[in-house]
């Protein structure tokens, strides 16, 4: 086993990740030792993936407002985001903005010369900054660009795939890892760790994510003792392209395009009159499977019908300007152009609203350990986020965490050679010697099939009841795989076992979670308790690992601004 030392670990090189590496780098003046530690190469984050735009307050002169995007953001979250934490959040982010845009990323403009915005779900301003439709893209590109004016003390882990965060007297201690290039067992050590290795979307089989999204940090750090916060509430995008599931952006929306059932009909009238195809996500996927399922959808593929996502009325030239990348992709994937076609869209597995539990400084209670972006909560989100305030949040929570961590490391020791380490590899090599009956890839397909199935846009009961106990079935399979091969230089055999293993302690959180919730809000939408139960549910769920599985608690929300009301649109 190889042993690294440095100073500062990222776990995670995406938008939070790559913001948390850049404000270390700069508040330490370039002198902290920073390790980049990502099982991809780093420019391939999913992070890569988000289209549409980022929200921030830019136009307070012509109508926006700090406390608008506060009221947006807490009513799109159907009460349950900590309103303290939405309040930081909307004063800091158009700081980030204008960073993004003094570091040389290529915003959209309007003809004046000023950054351009366009509505988004929920807003009741068009407060989403953009660049085209490959935001986030840019965003990252932007920030790496930036970062390598500090590669004297950045080290990067590339296709280093982490096994678990040790964790010993409530200091992190180390990562292990296996370097896949090279085929070593590795620990890295650190005074302290970021945590931004995003979400969890591949524990669905119809999602918008990454095949390499599958919630490991989420999973490592709840085997590692830290608590898990609202977890049931999982972000269904109305947009999902058939039958592939890849997003079709909310600035399709946001631009004009209009949502059709079978009819011919926009019937976004009949459910949310006052915001149409722009209401928050929940809204807009619940309408559309209502749709569906009354008969007034197409015929799809197993089982996914669908509703049309129409562009056409926008006319050629605002689609080149505005949304290339969505006609590149569905030229691309289906041989359709939205230029002439209506496109076949459904509502998709997209966002995990819960995460890592953190204060409003993405502090987690482990005295050295920080999260930052999806794989966090610090509660922004609640029940429901909006869209546009994913990436706004993973650029001001890796600025937060990774100036606070610096801080933190300017002062700290080392702490004590992990003695667990050991046993973390011991596990590692005892699966790759397992001689099991049964196969890793076939439980992970029954488990995204029962997430598809059990935890979807409607939820009821007895469905979850199902799914739970099927989940436990798979986790009581899993403990009897086997791997076809035995070696560890690009064993993706070994990687793809480890992460089945991360996905199903998720799954087991995120629907057991849901099943206790009884009560409808937000994302969590229960057919057999239909209406939002603030009495004996504002609260967020905490889930705690056990051997025997996650126990529950509760916390409060924090209500300091608005007092819940009914949310309408």
């Amino acid at each position: 086993m190889e042993v690294y030392n440095h100073d500062l670990i990222i776990l995670g090189t995406g938008l939070a990740g790559l913001r948390a590496a850049l404000e270390a780098a700069q508040q330490s003046k370039g002198e902290l030792d920073i390790a980049l530690v990502s099982k991809l190469q780093l420019m391939r984050a999913h992070s890569v993936a988000a289209e549409g735009g980022t929200a921030a307050v830019m136009r307070q002169d012509m109508g926006d407002s700090f406390e608008l995007h506060a009221w947006d953001t807490v009513k799109g979250s159907d009460f349950l985001a900590d309103q303290d934490v939405v309040d930081f959040f909307v004063h800091e982010m158009p700081k980030e903005i204008l960073h993004l845009d003094h570091w040389g990323i290529p915003w959209s403009r309007t003809e004046d010369g000023h950054i351009a915005q366009r509505p988004f779900g929920g807003h009741t301003y068009p407060r989403a900054v953009f660049a085209a439709d490959k935001t986030g893209h840019l965003e990252m590109q932007t920030l790496y660009d930036t970062l390598m004016k500090h590669t004297k003390k950045i080290n990067r882990y590339d296709e280093g795939f982490v096994t678990s965060i040790l964790i010993e007297n409530n200091r992190f201690a180390g990562l292990t890892m296996i370097d896949m290039i090279n085929g070593k067992l590795v620990l890295i050590r650190g005074k302290a760790l970021i945590l931004a290795t995003g979400g969890a979307g591949q524990i669905f089989g119809f999602t918008t994510y990454s095949e390499t999204v599958t919630g490991d940090g989420l999973a490592m750090a709840y085997r590692a003792g830290l608590t898990l916060k609202d977890m049931e509430f999982i972000q269904f995008h109305p947009t999902g392209l058939i039958p592939s599931g890849i997003l079709m952006t909310e600035a399709c929306r946001g631009e004009g395009g209009t949502l059709l059932n079978n009819k011919d009909e926009r019937f976004m009238g009949a459910y949310a009159p006052s915001k149409m195809e722009l209401a928050p996500r929940d809204m807009v996927s619940r309408s559309e499977m209502t749709e569906i399922e009354a008969g007034r959808g197409f015929p799809g593929p197993e089982g996914l019908d669908y509703i049309h996502l129409d562009l056409r009325h926008l006319g050629r030239k605002q689609i080149l300007e505005r949304l290339p990348l969505i006609r590149e992709v569905t030229i691309k994937h289906i041989g359709l152009d939205p230029i002439e076609k209506p496109i076949p869209i459904r509502p998709v597995a997209h966002y995990t609203m819960g995460g890592v539990h953190t204060d409003i400084k993405g502090h987690t209670p482990v005295e050295n350990i920080w999260a930052a972006g999806e794989v966090s909560c610090v509660s922004l989100h609640g029940a429901n986020r909006l869209g546009s305030n994913s990436t706004a949040e993973c650029l001001v929570w890796g600025r937060v965490a990774g100036g606070e961590a610096a801080r933190y490391c300017a002062n700290a020791s080392m702490p004590e050679m992990p003695k667990t380490a050991e046993q973390e590899w011991a596990k590692i090599e005892a699966l790759i010697a397992s001689t099991g009956t049964e196969d890793h890839y076939q439980i992970r397909k029954e488990l995204r099939k029962n997430l598809d199935a059990t935890m979807g846009v409607f939820r009821t009961g007895e469905q979850m009841e199902a799914g739970l106990k099927k989940i436990r079935e798979l986790k009581e399979r899993y403990k009897k795989i086997s791997l076809k091969d035995k070696s560890l230089r690009y064993n993706t055999d070994l990687e793809r076992a480890i992460e089945t293993g991360f996905m199903i302690d998720v799954a087991e959180v995120a629907t057991l979670g849901a099943l206790t919730r009884t009560e409808s809000r937000g994302g969590h939408a229960r057919r057999d308790f239909n209406v939002r139960d603030d009495e004996n549910w504002l609260k967020h769920t905490m889930a705690d690992y056990t051997e025997a599985g996650p126990k529950l608690s509760y916390s409060k929300v924090d209500i300091s601004m608005w007092k819940p009301v009914e949310r309408k649109y």
